[in-house]
């Protein structure tokens, strides 16, 4: 039976930025389903301990740029360090990306993903509509007919009851992979991910 990765993230998370393709390619060769799962972390963030990255102290600002740094030279992704609209609201890209699902899960990855591009090398506002519809008719989907439903009540039903589902299974930070109850937190825990497809 195929292993199932619910994948929870933020659109403008660096750190999914870095684990996006990586993730996708140890799905496929392990035949694992990857159930994508964009939610609200200033929902999150409230309940869990975490807080905006403006709020956090120097320290740990520092060294998160420290950390994108290493991880851009480590893994050769391209990444802009201080991308011109960060931080930008997400829930708009996050209810365009759940609406991709029409178009099943391949395009809602394809989706998250040149999202995530659009943010973090090309300098790119996520939050707001007429890019997002660009970048979904970028990836060939329907951009006006998912922005639409993106700003419809389904999607936001959908939005809610994804964080709350984090929330109730102990999601705190971007991006989180959930296999059997088994939580990994983290692009640098993909590894880990791998061996539990392995076993």
């Amino acid at each position: 039976m195929p292993r199932i990765i619910d994948y929870f993230f933020s659109p403008m998370s660096p750190w999914t930025h870095f684990g996006h393709a990586r993730l996708r390619a140890m799905a496929r060769t392990h035949g694992a389903t990857v159930r994508v799962k964009p939610i609200d972390f200033g929902r999150v963030f409230p309940v869990s301990g975490g807080l905006p990255l403006k709020q956090r102290p120097m320290q740990r600002q520092l060294y998160r740029m420290s950390e994108l740094k290493r991880w851009r030279d480590q893994l050769g992704i391209p990444i802009r360090l201080e991308p011109r609209f960060f931080p930008a609201p997400t829930d708009l890209a996050a209810k365009l990306i759940i609406s991709a699902a029409v178009a099943g899960t391949e395009a809602q990855l394809d989706l998250a993903g040149a999202c995530l591009r659009a943010c973090w090398e090309e300098d790119r506002d996520i939050g707001d509509a007429v890019t997002l519809q660009a970048i979904a008719t970028g990836v060939g989907l329907d951009g006006p007919g998912l922005l639409a439903a993106a700003q419809g009540d389904a999607a936001k039903a959908a939005y809610d009851a994804l964080t709350e589902e984090a929330i109730a299974l102990n999601v705190f930070g971007a991006p989180t992979y959930l296999i059997d109850g088994e939580i990994f937190w983290g692009q640098d825990r993909l590894d880990f991910v791998e061996r539990k497809l392995a076993s």
